[in-house]
């Protein structure tokens, strides 16, 4: 049974874009992104929402000498994804599917049978599996900025109750908080 993991790049106030938009304060160094690699290598599957995956679907074509983005971009290959979208046509991607609606059953059904962890990308999308109940771990990488106002790491009004297991600060000044999810099914 795989783990259903939420990992997000957030600023001190809890927002992975700004009111624009804009993440560009969130780009990873090289310490960081190893280890955002390290979390997404125990990753079979990948669930996004259509924002996030036209974000990351760079990722498919990616080049680069340096180890650590090359080593992210042959993680991404890797992994089966499903983007959940009721507009996008076709995936940009390989191993990539599209799901018109986010079925909580179908997800933990997912769970079920994984041989690997499934993480899940974008906030929006973590939060309804989230308010199901199927997240198992969250890994926040907080920023040293705050940003005021944007779109929030976390969803509002949720309630979900967790158990620190590790935190590691990196030379950046980002911090790395990772919890299990107590109430997680």
């Amino acid at each position: 049974m795989g783990k259903l993991v939420y990992a997000a790049i957030c600023s001190l106030d809890g927002f992975v874009a700004d009111e624009e938009g804009d993440f560009t304060w969130a780009a990873p160094d090289e310490e960081v992104h190893a280890a955002v690699n390290d979390i997404e290598r125990a990753v079979g599957t990948q669930l996004y929402g259509r924002r996030m995956y036209d974000t990351l679907a760079v990722w498919e074509t990616m080049e680069s000498d340096e180890p650590v983005i090359r080593d992210f971009a042959e993680i991404w290959r890797g992994a089966d994804k499903v983007v959940y979208s009721r507009t996008l046509e076709e995936a940009r991607s390989a191993r990539t599917r599209i799901e018109r609606e986010f079925d909580p059953e179908a997800v933990r059904a997912l769970k079920e049978s994984a041989d690997g962890d499934i993480s899940i990308g974008g906030p929006e999308l973590a939060g309804q599996a989230m308010a199901a109940g199927l997240v198992d771990e969250l890994h926040l990488f907080v920023n040293p900025v705050i940003v005021g106002a944007g779109n929030p790491a976390l969803p509002s009004g949720a309630r979900v109750r967790l158990e620190l297991l590790g935190e590691r600060r990196f030379a950046s000044g980002v911090v790395q908080l990772h919890y299990a999810v107590c109430n997680a099914e």
